[in-house]
């Protein structure tokens, strides 16, 4: 499955914030802006980002065409999110999949934002970042997220090579091969049954990131994505460190119920990859490029394919 790339960034290139989902902290997107200007770049944003409506920045018309109008111009060399949240999922009939593949930005986001990079590479077949926020991990700084795998995926034409951590471990034994493709339990599974579902590749390696949710939830999610014959498509899970998600008093604990729900699953499964919601700075990991598991010796995700042209 080859998949479009968007265009490398560049040094000093204009960088789009939009607010796709929930109003933010202000003074923490000032702090995401500096880290920006730190690293290179020059970020670029509208007044309609600072819109309210609840618990939603604005309306999802509104915000949709923040995110179009920045695929529009040609200053801009990619899009980031402000924030998560929720609302998303609001903007997707909102969006074009022309405008989104003639434009070829890179777009940046996690949690409520894997309702947009599942469309980006389900049904755009454009490569996507799973990566911090503004007013999030890159608000901060260097403890805040992990700027060589940030700034390598979005500006390297090489490979981002093997990911790891010293607390990633395999659940499941074995080696795989295929494209990346996954993001929020949570949103990856309100997504079906809809026009914009996700729906990965044959082979597909998987990665999952979720938080807060106790572990009668996870199983939920896992097992509407089994029923949903999502899993039975993939060849290898890569999970974050599900932070927050074990039974307070620790039984059962996240890491258990994920065992035992994918007990069937014939690839190898890995555990406890710092990207999404994580005890410390996360990873930024491209979506819609090939990846390779290995579980032993040492358990690595290794990305083997640039995501950016």
């Amino acid at each position: 499955m080859a998949m479009l790339k968007p265009r490398r960034l560049l040094q000093g290139d204009r960088v789009a914030i939009v607010a796709p989902a929930s109003p933010f902290d202000p003074e923490a997107f000032e702090r995401g802006l500096a880290e920006l200007r730190r690293l290179g770049y020059e970020p670029a944003w509208s007044e309609r980002v600072f819109d309210r409506a609840g618990y939603l920045a604005g309306d999802a018309r509104a915000r949709a065409a923040e995110i179009e109008a920045a695929w529009r111009d040609p200053a801009i060399g990619a899009v980031l999110a402000a924030r998560g949240g929720y609302g998303s999922m609001q903007v997707l009939p909102h969006l074009g999949v022309g405008a989104a593949v003639s434009a070829r930005r890179a777009f940046v986001g996690y949690s409520d934002l894997t309702s947009i990079l599942t469309w980006l590479t389900c049904h755009c077949g454009l490569a996507c970042f799973h990566g911090p926020h503004v007013a999030g991990g890159l608000a901060g700084g260097r403890g805040g997220y992990d700027e060589d795998s940030f700034v390598r995926s979005i500006s390297s034409p090489a490979p981002l090579g093997p990911l790891s951590a010293p607390g990633l471990e395999a659940l499941r034994p074995g080696e795989a091969r295929g494209v990346l493709a996954g993001g929020n339990l949570t949103l990856l599974a309100a997504s079906l049954g809809t026009p914009f579902a996700f729906a990965p590749p044959d082979g597909a390696v998987l990665v999952f990131d979720e938080v807060g949710e106790r572990p009668y939830r996870l199983d939920r999610l896992l097992t509407q994505l089994r029923l949903g014959r999502v899993l039975e498509r993939a060849s290898a899970v890569v999970f974050n460190e599900l932070p927050g998600c074990d039974e307070p008093g620790g039984t059962p604990a996240a890491r258990s119920v994920v065992a035992d729900v994918l007990r069937d699953f014939r690839g190898p499964i890995l555990f406890g990859l710092p990207f999404g919601h994580t005890h410390g700075p996360c990873l930024t990991v491209p979506l819609g490029v090939q990846a390779r598991v290995v579980a032993a010796p040492s358990p690595l995700l290794v990305i083997e394919e640039a995501a950016v042209a």
